[in-house]
């Protein structure tokens, strides 16, 4: 079985400083036929103009995963972290039993574009902790990366949650199988371009949730950045 999500079927949300759209139901945007998918909660495509951000505020029993598609994300939290994130960078906070963070984009003159993801973790109430990577280097080599798991594999940032989430950067016609594991599901994001699943096409910021498939052929119609999710 797989679903398309396109991404103008989206809820969307224009605060001038802030545009914004929900793949999933989140704050004023309610969908009960996209709640989430599987322990996938949250999939945000944001567009944070320069100067703006969002101020300190608080979550609790999330795996938050912050992926910087372009421009830089200024990150202050609770637990001593003061960091920015840029391209090439991946995020993940596991707020646990409560954190406060603070998300700005520090850059005057320029946008930042970035997907903000949550997870629900395995359990509740564990010790917050952060964790934060560059897998620059690793594209230099793969053209498909895993940069969160539960395990750490791969030199990927750990989190509290049985999936992994992988970053594909495709040019176009490169081709790729995966095969997914008995039980398991995936979501696919869209960052850019155009994507053959099976005998389904993706482009820019659709979505695609794939349960009872035993594998995806992966074939990139232009140049593609998508993000993969394998999910229990």
């Amino acid at each position: 079985m797989m679903k398309l999500r396109k991404a103008g079927e989206r809820g969307h949300a224009d605060h001038g400083w802030l545009n914004a759209y929900h793949t999933f139901s989140f704050a004023d945007y309610y969908d009960e036929a996209n709640m989430g998918f599987r322990d996938l909660r949250v999939i945000n495509e944001d567009r944070i103009q320069g100067g703006a951000g969002f101020p300190t505020h608080g979550h609790r029993d999330m795996e938050i995963i912050t992926y910087i598609i372009e421009g830089a994300l200024a990150h202050k939290d609770s637990m001593g972290n003061i960091a920015s994130i840029t391209p090439g960078e991946v995020q993940r906070m596991s707020a646990g039993t409560g954190v406060r963070h603070s998300e700005f984009n520090h850059m005057p003159n320029q946008q930042t574009h970035l997907m903000q993801i949550w997870i629900l973790p395995e359990k509740e109430g564990i010790t917050p902790s952060y964790g934060q990577k560059s897998f620059t280097e690793s594209f230099k080599n793969k053209n498909f990366v895993l940069v969160v798991s539960k395990d750490g594999r791969e030199g990927s940032i750990t989190m509290n949650q049985n999936a992994s989430m992988y970053v594909g950067k495709f040019a176009a016609s490169e081709t790729m199988e995966y095969k997914i594991e008995p039980g398991r599901h995936v979501w696919l994001q869209m960052v850019k371009g155009s994507l053959t699943v099976n005998d389904q096409t993706l482009e820019t910021s659709d979505g695609l949730a794939v349960s009872n498939e035993p594998n995806l052929n992966l074939n990139a119609k232009a140049t593609t950045e998508f993000i993969l999710f394998d999910l229990p």
